[in-house]
């Protein structure tokens, strides 16, 4: 046939023609039977699966975090704002509803200016069918032919799509599984973390900033590039005019309006209750192996969990909010306490002992190196960035000076429960979870000093002794002790006084609390305190009376919880319920009670009262005086052995607060007890917050909760003067300057 056309040009023109027919249909034809990577076939494409981030909401439905691989959050068509869906076909693909997933004019418009013009702006004809058929089938090949086998394999994939799903069905699919970038995928994701709010109260304008991110996800982010953000959202206003979207004026409107984002990268360093949302990471994980082994298939990071808290946002979010404020002028406190003799910068065996301790000398020593060697390295200065409560600052440092700079932080633990029930409504397990891991509340177990005495006491009134019963605060040395003789702060005539159980609490006199202890006897203080739910080993010493028992900040909220919830311990738990993706509840969780009440309605009434009074004129008075808090509030304050913790523990009607601070090393204490004292170095954290609390009328249940008027039996059981001088012969023959000596009763 070609050689009746007498033509040579015509002949060979059209046996070129011909020719690239024939191989663009072979290479199409190689494309479409698998020689350039399996399809996938329409029944998978009907079934399409993507991960899904599980997400994390505290009690009154704030997300407060996700666990993922990808940041995902699938959700519905009618979550999407009209203006959304008209912003994206506008700019990305004004035929969408008239094509069939291949928009061919589109595709021969840029093939003539991309081929013969030259116009390299001309972009990609890709539809949004075709954009989906890339986000569910990533590109694997390389160079200009492995290129073009890419694209017409997402041609043939968009014309499968278009078959099995509905225009909406495409849209939802596309806007979910579509990248804005840093490990962002899907409109809600993007929607969340630029705007903080959900996709459906998208406004008009926000809504055109991320669809105008879909064509360089990095080059039109609008925290980084807000200028050039701006320019391409206008783009997307012209868009909407040009397909009669919205009129000239509305455009002209819209595109005066500034650029604002409100930026919240849901970061496992970052954001509110870190510590907190790392707990339940922990036992989130935990619950998915226990279901798998059951049988199930749920992963934290790709199964698109609901998981339902405890934790209350806005009591968190005023939680750190005081956390920081006491403890940045804490730290200041601390450090002018040292001065220039500082341990973190003199004692250099402490120093060397804590870097020898480090994960990065230990993998010098493991790769090798000599001990001289590590330490030459860790030495050597470069640019380093220092945090503390002012921020970051970039300095000529050594690891070594990072690792003393971080020495002297001072930490805190702080934990808050609903005393009926054991639900944790804050958590705060250090001041910064990016430099400072460690979680003082789930894997710290530290003295707990003076905190520890109202478990004494309550043993003491469960074995019959009566509250008004005195106590000399005479100092003992204890012959079969070796000597050992606690002292008390006030030292002054304190020989000569007598307190009753109710002053000596409030004042926390250590030697009072002793002689409660050998009276009571160790071993029916630590049954007490197993009653309690203390779990810890207890030292079966006299020393167990002032707190030298290593207990967590779990167990001490969960021994308190005892005096305002029937003498019944109310165990602390995170999560209420777990969700699929889809909201189907999996599982819920129940509060755990103890069945058995630890000690009588008697008890429980009068170590209210004498708590109480350690709030109103005792060791934690700063509560009426320093802050004028007039809740009802009954506590205890704690500083341990040469002042390494402070503590403070409050109890409410519908409260329980444990606070600790200290440092992690351990060998660190407070240069003395006026900085140190639970009542200057805990006790601010506790009544900041709560300051914060009385000012928003949606606590009044827990603030203006009040205890119930004791029965007249207890009240008059405690009413006797708080404390007896000794009488004028007593005192008279009475050896100032000399000890009391005597063994100290093991069996009481």
């Amino acid at each position: 046939m070609l050689k009746k056309i007498k033509s040579p040009l015509l002949r060979y023109g059209l046996l070129a023609i011909i020719s690239c027919f024939l191989v663009g249909l072979g290479f199409f034809l190689s494309v479409y039977f698998g020689a350039w990577g399996k399809l996938p076939s329409k029944e998978t494409l009907s079934n399409l699966q993507y991960q899904r981030a599980s997400e994390v909401y505290s009690s009154d439905s704030v997300l407060i975090g996700k666990y993922y691989l990808f940041d995902r959050q699938p959700i519905d068509y009618k979550e999407f704002p009209e203006h959304l869906i008209d912003a994206l076909v506008a700019i990305e693909d004004e035929r969408f509803y008239e094509h069939k997933g291949v928009d061919y004019r589109s595709l021969f418009r840029v093939a003539f200016k991309t081929i013969l013009m030259q116009d390299k702006s001309s972009g990609g004809g890709s539809t949004i069918t075709q954009q989906l058929a890339k986000n569910i089938h990533p590109r694997i090949q390389s160079g200009t032919i492995g290129l073009a086998a890419d694209k017409v394999k997402e041609m043939i994939i968009a014309s499968r799509l278009e078959g099995i799903y509905t225009k909406e069905e495409v849209l939802t699919h596309y806007l979910n599984t579509v990248s804005f970038g840093d490990n962002t995928f899907g409109i809600e994701s993007a929607s969340l973390r630029f705007f903080n709010k959900k996709t459906r109260a998208l406004n008009i304008e926000e809504a055109a900033v991320l669809v105008g991110m879909l064509k360089a996800t990095y080059g039109y982010n609008p925290r980084i590039f807000p200028e050039t953000s701006r320019k391409r959202r206008n783009l997307v206003f012209g868009a909407l005019f040009l397909n009669d979207y919205i009129t000239e004026t509305e455009k002209d409107s819209l595109i005066e309006l500034p650029l604002t984002i409100h930026y919240k990268k849901y970061d496992h360093n970052e954001g509110i209750a870190a510590y907190f949302r790392e707990q339940v990471r922990k036992q989130m994980l935990r619950w998915c192996e226990e279901k798998n082994e059951e049988g199930a298939s749920y992963n934290l990071y790709t199964s698109g969990l609901k998981i339902y808290t405890t934790l209350d946002y806005k009591m968190q979010q005023s939680a750190e909010k005081a956390m920081v404020q006491h403890m940045k002028s804490l730290q200041n406190q601390f450090e002018k306490g040292y001065g220039k003799s500082a341990p973190w910068l003199r004692d250099k065996k402490l120093i060397k002992k804590t870097v020898q301790k480090t994960t990065v000398y230990q993998k010098l020593i493991s790769g090798g190196l000599t001990k001289q060697e590590a330490w030459d390295s860790l030495a050597y200065k470069k640019p380093l960035l220092l945090s503390n409560w002012n921020g970051e600052k970039e300095v000529q440092a050594s690891t070594i000076d990072s690792i003393q700079h971080y020495m002297k932080f001072l930490n805190t633990g702080s934990l808050s429960l609903d005393p009926v029930t054991g639900a944790v409504k804050t958590w705060i397990g250090g001041i910064q979870y990016r430099h400072f891991k460690f979680d003082h509340i789930a894997q710290s177990k530290r003295q707990v000093g003076s905190t520890f005495k109202p478990i004494v006491y309550t043993a003491a009134l469960e074995k019959g002794i009566e509250p008004c019963t005195y106590f000399s605060a005479q100092e003992v040395s204890y012959k079969n002790l070796e000597g050992w003789s606690p002292g008390n702060s006030e030292k002054k005539d304190e020989i000569f006084l007598n307190y009753s159980m109710k002053e000596a609490l409030s004042k926390s006199v250590n030697t009072v609390s002793v002689k409660v202890l050998e009276k009571t006897g160790i071993p029916t203080v630590i049954e007490q305190a197993k009653k309690m739910g203390i779990r810890s080993k207890l030292p079966e010493l006299p020393s167990l009376a002032l707190g030298t028992g290593e207990l967590s900040i779990l167990e001490l909220a969960a021994a308190y919880t005892t005096y305002v919830n029937n003498a019944s311990v109310a165990s602390p738990y995170l999560i209420q319920s777990i969700a699929s993706s889809e909201n189907v509840v999996l599982q819920t969780f129940q509060p755990k009670i103890s069945k058995e009440p630890a000690f009588s309605e008697e008890t429980r009434q009068t170590m209210i009262q004498l708590m109480k009074a350690t709030v109103d004129h005792g060791t934690a008075s700063r509560i009426r005086t320093t802050y004028g808090l007039k809740n009802d509030i009954a506590g205890k304050t704690g500083t341990t052995q040469n002042n390494k913790d402070a503590w403070f523990v409050a109890v409410m009607p519908r409260l329980v607060s444990v606070t600790w601070v200290g440092l992690e090393h351990h060998e660190i204490g407070f240069s003395s007890t006026r900085i140190g004292q639970g009542a200057n170095a805990a006790l601010p954290i506790f009544a900041l917050w709560l300051k914060e609390l009385n000012k928003d009328a949606s606590f009044q249940e827990i603030t203006g909760a009040r205890f119930k008027t004791p029965d007249p039996v207890i009240l008059a059981a405690l009413d006797c003067e708080p404390i007896k001088r000794d009488g004028f012969f007593k005192r008279l023959f009475k050896n100032k300057k000399k000890k009391k000596r005597k063994k100290f009763k093991t069996k009481a």
